[in-house]
């Protein structure tokens, strides 16, 4: 049943924004977009490691390409409002940033969220593709064959 829509696809794709921000940067955007609320540790934030996989060419079969370093935590607002994260690296203040954004989405605050939290992390990361997709342009070489006329 692939055709059925997901109903939590906005939010994975948060998290996956989320997940893949750079250090500190969730941190600042959601102190400067609100004061945080007071929360509940339903897990507190702990590291550790999660195999990532591969497939050669995108569609080839999978293979373990290593390992990556993650936070992972989970708290509940006082409205009972439940925040999950899951970023790369080390940063315990990231992963409680992170899940605090999740909470409050559920919140009256997600447009204010959306606009000054989501809405910088989305643009950050497009300008990071772009960077790379300019870098990796200037590396292209156009191989051409020329017609000799002889045929």
């Amino acid at each position: 049943m692939k055709d059925a829509i997901d109903p939590n696809n906005d939010r994975k794709a948060l998290m996956g924004l989320m997940a893949k921000a750079p250090e500190g940067r969730i941190a600042s955007l959601l102190d400067a977009a609100l004061p945080r609320p007071g929360f509940t540790w339903l897990r507190a934030p702990e590291i550790g490691s999660v195999m990532v996989r591969g497939r050669a060419g995108g569609t080839g079969a999978p293979f373990n390409l290593g390992e990556m370093t993650v936070t992972r935590c989970a708290l509940t607002l006082s409205d009972g409002a439940v925040g999950h994260a899951y970023i790369k690296g080390r940063s315990k203040t990231d992963a409680e940033a992170a899940a605090l954004v999740d909470a409050l989405m559920q919140t009256d605050a997600a447009d204010d969220l959306r606009a000054k939290v989501l809405g910088p992390l989305a643009q950050d990361q497009d300008s990071r593709r772009t960077q790379r997709a300019e870098k990796a342009a200037a590396t292209k070489v156009d191989f051409f064959t020329m017609v000799r006329g002889e045929d």
